[in-house]
């Protein structure tokens, strides 16, 4: 009996090797886009192809290109297939793809970037490739150097065709396609159909067949895929009213949009402050930090990336719970951007945009042009918050009784249930969850109203008589450690959760209180992994400092 798998990708043409592989992959079914595009572009036709990130299109180009070019047995290999993608994270991760459904063939794949070695690329090159997946200033570069024949192109693709275009790749696109032989088959995508790319397929394209997969609609009676919101604030509260709905959502994994880089910086100070593992990334990061940084996203280290438009594009990020526009976007094709990295490959996510009441008219359009409605919330007040954590701790219970292995604590609760009520003793057991679930009994001020809405936090500036700032509430089972970095070394306390988290390996949660006075710092943790604690942050700096640290004698 056939299964799912290969039902749906056998009857899209392809060669039986690459349904064998997209099975062993786990894929189960075609996509839209894939079931659109793969059939003409196995025909031979050129495709225009309109469809968001996420929804499958590496697989709908790179599958008929591997049909077309077929097996190699590694002798005399020539550039056969090109992809062009505006960003080397893009690159990579296509490049990646591209070798998961080849590798059955024996096709050879290389990704082209700025930010790699040149001789590494040169190397790859002079041994033979069948496959360049290519950022267009580097390919550029290489044909140039005379180092990258495009004359034995059979397939060409222009991913993220529109991205490419924003960052002023036109000229460069333009000079590349020159090279390759017009013979060739050509594929282009974008998540957008604005006047310029329809300018371009006409000079590129021959008789395209039009695919346009639809946003996505919800049946009625259906929950969205993606739920949509956006919270009305004045400018001067917005960090305040994101803290507050980060707090609410508790996201695993979050994209936060912001315009500037000073935005970026000064925000991811903020939620780190607030107990938060936030990353940033913008154009001021060298790209062994924006390396970095993207690792410990994607490793689950840190949890929330605070980054520019420019610098968050073609990053693919798998199971992205929740995408926050700090701002409304732009245009609706920029916000249709943004949101399409979450809810993803069929799962559920959030959609969350921060816009003040001059921008109401820009949610209209956005609404208009993704034929969806964005729902217009108030940001949670402190009861909310309060009851969102016991929602929280409640379903922690309900996984506990689940998991079973309680038999260890009924002798405790049997001796204890002697002496109280079983309900108060029940009560007393939710509170001690609760609060070690909130790191600490926090009274957070009630607030009427946004407009009312004081900073989240405020930080300290030196006063004349230096006192610490407490940025954090403690919690029972803590320990301090103390760190001989303060307010003269400009450490702030996102430096210290940062540090900590991301050398120790912990997460930012088992962070209590932090004071920062002028010469050290004293920090919670976790009393069982304070030795831990100290040895990773042995000989490591923070802001170019030597770290030293050890309990604190006073603790």
């Amino acid at each position: 009996m056939e299964t799912v798998a290969e039902l749906g990708f056998s009857t899209l043409g392809l060669h039986a090797s690459l349904v064998e592989a997209a099975t062993a992959l786990g894929y189960e079914e075609p996509t839209a886009i894939q079931r659109e595009a793969i059939p003409p572009l196995v025909a031979g036709s050129d495709v225009l192809g309109q469809a968001a990130t996420g929804t499958g299109k590496t697989a709908a180009f790179a599958l008929p290109m591997l049909h077309r070019i077929g097996a190699s047995d590694g002798s005399q290999r020539s550039v056969r297939g090109l992809i062009l993608v505006p960003t080397r994270e893009l690159a990579m991760q296509v490049a990646q793809a591209v070798h998961k459904y080849g590798r059955i063939l024996g096709v050879a794949v290389l990704p082209i970037y700025g930010g790699q070695s040149v001789q590494q690329q040169l190397r790859a090159l002079k041994r033979g490739v069948d496959v360049i997946v290519a950022t267009p200033g580097r390919a550029l570069d290489h044909i140039n150097r005379g180092t990258l024949d495009l004359s034995t192109v059979e397939f060409l693709v222009l991913d993220e065709a529109d991205e490419m275009l924003d960052m002023g790749f036109a000229d460069e696109l333009e000079a590349i396609v020159e090279k390759v032989p017009k013979a060739r088959q050509t594929a282009l995508f974008s998540a957008t159909m604005a006047p310029r790319i329809r300018s371009i397929s006409k000079r590129y394209l021959k008789n395209p067949s039009l695919v346009t997969i639809a946003n996505e609609t919800t049946a009625a009676g259906k929950k969205p895929r993606v739920r949509e919101v956006a919270y009305v604030v004045q400018r001067a509260h917005k960090t305040a009213a994101l803290a507050r709905v980060i707090d609410m959502e508790s996201p695993t994994s979050a994209i936060v949009f912001c315009r500037t880089r000073m935005e970026v910086d000064d925000l991811t100070e903020t939620l780190g402050a607030r107990g938060y593992q936030a990353e940033a990334i913008h154009g001021g990061l060298s790209q062994d930090q924006r390396d970095r940084v993207l690792r410990r996203f994607r490793e689950g280290t840190s949890e929330i990336l605070v980054a520019t438009d420019v610098a968050a594009r073609g990053l693919d990020i798998e199971n992205l719970s929740h995408v926050v526009n700090y701002d409304v976007p732009s245009s609706p094709d920029a916000y249709v951007h943004r949101i399409g990295r979450t809810g993803r490959a069929g799962k559920e996510g959030v959609a969350i945009t921060l816009a003040e009441a001059r921008e109401h008219r820009l949610l209209r359009n956005i609404e208009s042009h993704t034929k969806r409605k964005i729902s217009i919330e108030s940001v949670p007040t402190a009861h909310d918050l309060r009851a969102r954590r016991l929602e929280l701790t409640s379903n922690a219970l309900e996984e506990a009784l689940e998991a079973g292995g309680l038999e260890k604590y009924r002798t405790l609760v049997e001796s204890l249930g002697n002496k109280h009520d079983i309900l108060d003793l029940a009560a007393a057991a939710v509170k001690l969850a609760d609060q070690a679930r909130d790191g600490g009994d926090k009274a957070e001020p009630e607030i009427p109203a946004i407009a009312a809405l004081p900073p989240v936090l405020t930080f300290a500036k030196k006063s004349a008589a230096s006192k610490p700032a407490r940025l954090q509430n403690g919690s029972a089972g803590m320990t301090k450690i103390w760190i001989g970095l303060g307010r003269s070394s400009r450490i702030g306390p996102a430096d210290l959760v940062g540090a900590i988290a991301n050398e120790a390996r912990i997460n930012s949660r088992e962070i209590g209180a932090i004071d920062i006075a002028d010469n050290f710092s004293i920090v919670e943790v976790s009393s069982g992994l304070v030795p831990g604690v100290i040895n990773a942050l042995r000989g490591k700096t923070v802001r170019g400092k030597k770290v030293t640290a050890r309990l604190d004698r006073k603790a």
